[in-house]
């Protein structure tokens, strides 16, 4: 199975840049849903009402779906990858 990996930069509320992917279904093409999927995780990190448009999250290349990706996709659709200031 693949999964789109959405590269995706928001400005939290201290200023700070949050760097986190959003993995999804390759045949998952919806920017709307997508962007969406960010907004909850940005919800559950207190940083509910940030921008997050095609402006911070852009589609960046597919890949082989990962096993520790898998079970979040499954029960949320998505799974987030954090990398930097995602605290």
């Amino acid at each position: 199975m693949e999964a789109a990996v959405w590269d995706t930069y928001v400005t939290k509320k201290d200023g700070k840049v949050m760097h986190f992917d959003i993995i999804v279904p390759a045949d998952l093409k919806d920017e709307n849903v997508i962007h969406n999927y960010g907004r909850e995780y940005l919800k559950a990190k207190g940083q509910e009402g940030q921008p997050l448009t095609s402006k911070e999250s852009k589609y960046c290349h597919t890949e082989k779906i990962k096993p520790q990706w898998i079970a979040d996709i499954r029960e949320k659709g998505y799974y987030i990858y954090e990398m930097e200031n995602c605290d």
